[in-house]
């Protein structure tokens, strides 16, 4: 693994970030505390506030041991997830590339993707909602807003690794921190609270909300993500410092995870004292909890409600971003620009809320809320069921595989998990089936049939396969043998101009590739607003004055015996530049780099690396 791209490396931006080598005692024990962190946010995100009011309005403090329940099985998977990424330098994506064929992987991409834009859903709907709650912002505006999040996770990832920690922390401590005020405000009873976490039996609408909170507990983007930070952090390689790595990790994961308990039972414990208690038995939308919040206990309350609500909204939704980079990179080894990514997750996320409020007004975004929980119930065993064999494999994991009672442990969560939300997904689709829509039997019924035979697959292949395990797992291939090198004789050469004072440098370097016996294709593209319409047609002033600039530099060649010819294009610069190139035939191209980046990308447009993906010649770029 020590040789490999730096740009193969899960969140390559991050990795191996965080030195803990030169830290000892504490300071080394809180150099690894964070990525956990990033992590419980999914935990406690406003897909989860709906599950908890309505468990805590309906039954009082009878589910929280349904809520310890959902949290120990977190702390094992996250965990797992966690030793996997310290342990073999992949994530789960990565993993799951080099273990199941090549086809798996595309709809394990797109399941994942779906998920993610579900969560992302949930985190667009919260924040929105705690936008109007707390300065009645209308909810289609809230949602418009979401989109300008984009901005600030670029900043945080520019700032590096501990700085994106650091921000998400203090969302969670404002999470936290409202939510412990709240508690004396409503002052809820503790005896109560401590026979919530004896078992019992549950059935109907009990069972039901118990099942929601479960799924919307392990959330599958988690697993992806944890597995992927821990690798922010940089240590030794050896056994001691890889067990040290795994024990501090779990540290890491169930403080962070606890905390994620906190806030979820302070969210039901809140619903059980202020509705329960007071005969509100049927409070399911986060807005009517807010509203009876401000009935009962005046301002306060329902204010910390709201800005907890955006802090979760926003933590959450920084984090659903990084997990779509590690699963589209994992999976297909995509890597496209960051801000391009986040665009596409959010706008994937809110256009169905935008429309849902436009047809079906605000009171549909409850529905939709649930329907983002059933979507990630959807692709929860595609996550769970690919880290249990991976952590388990002794060929893979060497002395670090799971011991066999944490393997019984594991398996027997996920069935339940996998069960659980079975009975939701098909809950959900006979309620759809109900109103009789034609979609449901002859869409969704089908792909629900198709989803279920690939889960049966991904569990079975590595049982059967387990020579695929033996394959090669280096990121790119292993490294070929160089042979004996011969000389490439260029004949046809283009050279793109633009009449600045990089073009002296560009055209010196094609002319020592070819040397005089070379065809040498001057090109320069004309981007007027003329240029673009009426193509060579076009006889406007910079054309033509662009026309004798090349045809100078054509003179000044042949003064020192090169052969050139002159090609000029119009309109869009990287369309004319390959279709001039493919024309004549050319074997090489060189190109000059202005060396601008960032802001002026986005504007100016990446010509060169546009160009060099849409010709099949070598292209030496000059700077």
């Amino acid at each position: 693994m020590a040789n490999k791209d730096k740009h193969s490396d899960s969140l390559s931006e991050v990795h191996n970030s965080v030195d803990t080598s030169k830290r000892t005692g504490w300071k080394r024990i809180l150099s690894f505390l964070g990525p956990a962190y990033l992590v419980s946010v999914g935990y406690m995100d406003p897909g989860n506030w709906a599950t908890d009011i309505a468990g805590g309005s309906k039954f009082g403090y009878q589910l929280i041991w349904i809520l310890l329940m959902s949290n120990l099985i977190a702390l094992l998977l996250q965990s797992l997830s966690a030793r996997l990424g310290i342990v073999r330098g992949l994530d789960l994506a990565q993993a799951s590339r080099h273990a199941y064929p090549k086809w798996v992987n595309i709809p394990l991409f797109g399941l994942a993707q779906t998920a993610i834009v579900a969560c992302d859903l949930a985190e667009v709907i919260g924040m929105a909602i705690g936008l109007n709650l707390l300065f009645g912002l209308p909810l289609i505006w809230g949602i418009s807003v979401t989109i300008f999040d984009t901005v600030l996770l670029l900043f945080l990832l520019n700032k590096g690794m501990r700085k994106m920690e650091a921000f998400i922390v203090s969302m969670v401590f404002i999470v936290g921190l409202s939510f412990l005020v709240e508690m004396f405000i409503v002052e809820p009873s503790f005896l109560d609270i401590a026979k919530g976490f004896e078992p019992s039996m549950l059935s109907g609408d009990a069972l039901y909300i118990a099942i929601g909170i479960i799924g919307a507990t392990v959330m599958p983007h988690n697993l992806y993500l944890h597995s992927s930070l821990v690798q922010t952090r940089k240590f030794e390689r050896d056994d001691k410092s890889i067990k040290e790595a795994i024990k501090f990790n779990f540290i890491d994961t169930a403080i962070a995870l606890n905390l994620a308990f906190f806030v979820n039972a302070a969210i039901l414990i809140l619903a059980a004292a202020a509705f329960y208690t007071n005969g509100l038995h049927e409070v399911a939308e986060i807005q009517d909890a807010h509203m009876l919040l401000q009935n009962i206990f005046g301002n306060v309350a329902p204010a910390l409600f709201a800005i907890a609500l955006i802090a979760a909204g926003q933590s959450s939704t920084i984090t659903g971003t990084l997990a779509g980079q590690i699963v589209m990179e994992g999976h297909l080894k995509l890597r496209i620009q960051p801000w391009l990514r986040r665009l596409i997750t959010r706008l994937l996320a809110i256009i169905p809320a935008f429309f849902t409020i436009l047809y079906f007004g605000d009171d549909a975004l409850g529905g939709l809320l649930i329907l983002s929980q059933v979507v990630l119930s959807l692709q929860l065993g595609f996550a769970v069921i690919p880290l249990i064999h991976f952590t388990s494999d002794k060929k893979l994991m060497k002395g670090f595989a799971i011991k066999p009672w944490v393997k019984i442990l594991a398996w027997v969560s996920s069935v339940v998990i996998v069960s659980l939300n079975v009975k939701l997904v098909i809950e959900e689709i006979s309620s759809w089936g109900a109103t009789g829509g034609w979609y449901v039997y002859y869409l969704i019924v089908p792909a629900a049939i198709l989803i279920g035979l690939l889960l049966i697959y991904i569990f079975v292949y590595p049982l059967l396969w387990k020579a695929r395990a033996e394959q090669i797992i280096a990121p790119h291939g292993n490294a070929l043998n160089i042979n004996e090198i011969e000389k490439v004789n260029y004949r046809r050469i283009g050279i793109t101009v633009d009449f600045s004072k990089n073009d002296r440098n560009t055209i010196r370097h094609a002319l020592i590739q070819g040397g005089k016996d070379a065809d040498y294709y001057l090109i320069h593209v004309v981007e007027t607003a003329v240029a673009r319409y009426h193509g060579k047609s076009a006889m406007d002033h910079e054309t033509k004055s662009d026309e004798e600039n090349l045809e100078k530099y054509k003179v000044n060649l042949k003064e020192l015996g090169y052969t050139s010819t002159t090609h000029i294009g119009y309109g869009g610069t990287v369309q004319a530049i390959v279709e001039i190139s493919n024309k004549n035939h050319l074997e090489l191209l060189v190109m000059g780099a202005h060396g601008h980046k960032g802001l002026k990308d986005i504007i100016l447009g990446t010509t060169l690396n546009s160009v060099r993906h849409r010709v099949s010649i070598p292209v030496l770029i000059v700077r």
